[in-house]
């Protein structure tokens, strides 16, 4: 009996509250039209945005995707004769297709600054400027980029990197050795660390620092064994350790 009531009483309650919607879209139905217009004026706005959004990221996309082509190109002096991929343009000289390449990511990073791709194109751009050795462009790319870690890490470490490598380019050693290791002892570094001690240790070799060369190798080994880069930096510090002096004495 008690349940009988109590769902009688429901539907009571959901009938009243019907009848007073009812009463009340009646008499303002003026505003009910106005607003059921707003919210198909909104809806129909909303989608065109979303369209838009995502057309424009497909352009972009596609756009990055013939700029990485151009980056990636074979050049002439690199193929053995006959070698030539079909379907790809095949660059006479280094300088002409990093040239080519670097205008296309420009061009790119202006349309789509607010973007990822926009700062994607902008790395790639300052890649671009360190392979034709314009070191200061290739700098000022490298740092803006750099400086924005906290919404795109990985961007600004591998921009990290590209700063380290324009010292390198310089002829700079000891600047570039100390960037290297700042990012090595970084915990929190979102480019791979043994990469970067793998090209720490190969600058410290290549500048003949052979003990400090060394070290970098054997922590390569030690702290990365399962690194792709862990058995040839165990074979480099094996032969420098064996190369060295006190070895041979």
């Amino acid at each position: 009996m008690k349940k009988e009531l109590r769902r009688q009483i429901k539907q009571d309650e959901f009938a009243t509250t019907l009848g007073h919607t009812i009463r009340w879209v009646e008499s303002h139905a003026q505003e009910v039209k106005v607003t059921a217009a707003i919210v198909a004026v909104v809806g129909v706005g909303w989608l065109g945005l979303n369209y838009f959004r995502q057309s424009r990221a497909q352009t972009a996309e596609k756009a990055f995707a013939a700029a990485l082509e151009t980056f990636q190109a074979p050049v002439a002096g690199e193929l053995a004769e006959g070698e030539a991929p079909p379907g790809r343009t095949v660059h006479t000289t280094a300088g002409e297709k990093f040239r080519k390449a670097a205008a296309e990511f420009a061009g790119l990073a202006q349309r789509y600054p607010t973007m990822p791709i926009g700062r994607r194109a902008s790395y790639y751009e300052a890649l671009c400027r360190l392979e034709l050795g314009e070191l200061a462009e290739a700098e000022k790319a490298f740092s803006a980029l750099a400086a924005r870690r906290d919404d795109q890490a990985l961007q600004a470490d591998l921009a990290r990197l590209g700063l380290a490598d324009v010292e390198r380019k310089r002829g700079r050693v000891d600047q570039a050795v100390s960037l290297y290791r700042q990012m090595v002892d970084d915990a929190t570094l979102a480019v791979p660390r043994d990469h970067v001690l793998m090209t720490l240790s190969s600058v410290l070799e290549e500048a003949g620092r052979l003990p400090e060369a060394g070290a970098a190798y054997r922590r390569l080994a030690q702290d990365f064994p399962t690194s792709v880069y862990a058995p040839e930096a165990q074979r480099r510090a094996d032969y420098l350790q064996s190369d060295s002096p006190g070895q041979r004495s």
